[in-house]
């Protein structure tokens, strides 16, 4: 994507209302726009952004089993009434009529309507274990919306939701996800920490929120050091395996780590000294058991092998993309701007003409340029006629992996600047150099 023909719009002030570091460096690298108050327009940069953490997300939910769906945006009252949640839900549900002053709400999250999906089809226990998911926009009515999409009113989510016949099924589906985060946040380039959490008003008696630690974290939490050097299962991992993906989930579960609502400050302080890590987190994932909390007042019923019909055992599993977003950019920055993981970055390289109108590193950047899109390369050709340093702010700012230099001066001797993003390390390579490790 040529830069003079693409719609980036870097603001050069930081916005008053920024509060936090995520918050400033997305508005002033055009990544989203404010709307309304905890609503945002996600520009085209910061939707390339989003994409690609969906992307990751799929893929590993499907690893996992899990299959995708879509459900609608605007739900019926009525389901929620039957789950006892409408009333209970507070002011966070927004609450609409329709024309025919039926009541409506703008869905907060999927459980009654997956479950009524779930017993219009499902009537054996033959059917089962079954695992639904969407990624969907969601709409809760935070009474003080801030940080930017860290705590927005509309968020993107990715919300599965499992069905077992009992409790031992149910938590094996439970450890599918377990496993399913733990490669999905790695993937982003994100260490994170499982940790039992309450479960609030999804409600249940087992839950476990996924943590990052950043030091602009808004939760405090306490673990175990051992835990961040535990190796994250791979590819390979069979998740039809019950035996093997709970042990995983013990090694991940026994080192002691608790956000400041769980904290066990005794069970803390037992752990040897050099071991001890108190921090700020972010969390990026939340996971619950919950039973037949919404299958038994729902009559969401399967038979069993001994005919007798029985209430479903669910969970639910969220991961907010949109919230990823502004977390990677807490946990990854600098003062110049954002450093993206190679695996969500909007772009792959920054392709930088120090010299628009010179003919050599014109014709440079045009090889580049073509070279690296034929092979797939997501590139942002930065070809305006711009001083060198406000084309190196626009690429620090907006955080590309790699920035490639192309100057007179380094042409003359064949050459073109690599700059790594993350650890600012530079080098003189040749053009064909450049192509063929941006390439790989």
């Amino acid at each position: 994507m040529r830069l003079s023909r693409y719609f980036l719009p870097i603001l050069r002030e930081t916005p008053k209302e920024a509060e936090i570091v995520s918050h400033r460096l997305m508005l002033r690298a055009g990544l989203i726009r404010q709307e309304a108050a905890g609503i945002y327009a996600w520009l085209p940069a910061g939707l390339r952004v989003l994409n690609k953490i969906n992307a990751i997300v799929r893929e590993e939910q499907n690893r996992s089993g899990a299959i995708e769906l879509l459900m609608p945006t605007i739900q019926s009252a009525d389901l929620w009434r039957e789950s006892g949640r409408y009333e209970a839900y507070g002011k966070e549900m927004l609450r609409i009529k329709d024309r025919h002053e039926r009541d409506m709400l703008f869905g907060p999250t999927n459980e009654e309507m997956i479950t009524e999906i779930f017993r219009a089809y499902v009537r054996s226990y033959k059917d089962l274990p079954l695992n639904l998911y969407h990624i969907q926009w969601k709409f809760r009515d935070e009474v003080r919306p801030r940080f930017g999409v860290m705590r927005s009113r509309e968020f993107l989510m990715k919300d599965a939701y499992s069905f077992d016949l009992d409790k031992d099924a149910a938590r094996h589906s439970y450890n599918k996800m377990f496993v399913a985060y733990l490669r999905t946040f790695q993937r982003l380039g994100l260490t994170s920490i499982p940790m039992r959490a309450d479960t609030g008003p999804i409600g249940g008696d087992l839950s476990h929120e996924f943590i990052i630690l950043a030091s602009t974290g808004e939760s405090e939490v306490y673990c175990d050091r051992s835990v961040l050097d535990l190796p994250v299962p791979g590819a390979d991992t069979n998740f039809d395996d019950p035996a093997a993906l709970q042990s995983i989930v013990e090694a991940w579960t026994t080192p002691y780590a608790a956000t400041s609502e769980m904290h066990d400050a005794a069970a803390f302080e037992a752990i040897p000294g050099e071991r001890k890590v108190s921090a700020r987190g972010i969390e990026v994932g939340h996971i619950f058991y919950f039973g037949t909390k919404y299958s038994a007042p729902m009559k969401a019923m399967v038979s069993g092998p001994d005919g007798v019909e029985r209430p479903v055992h669910m969970g639910s599993y969220g991961i907010g993309p949109s919230r990823l977003a502004a977390a990677l950019i807490e946990a990854s920055h600098d003062e110049a701007g954002i450093i993206w993981p190679d695996a969500v970055a909007p772009f792959r390289v920054a392709l930088l003409n120090l010299k628009v109108g010179d003919s050599g590193t014109d014709a440079a950047c045009e090889t580049i340029y073509r070279a690296l899109g034929a092979r797939g390369v997501d590139v942002l050709y930065d070809d305006r006629e711009e001083r060198p340093g406000a084309k190196f702010a626009t690429a620090d700012l907006v955080g590309m992996p790699w920035q490639v230099l192309v100057g007179p001066k380094g042409l003359a001797e064949g050459k073109v600047e690599l700059k790594r993003r993350a650890t600012g390390e530079r080098t003189l390579v040749t053009v064909e150099d450049a192509v063929a490790l941006l390439s790989a």
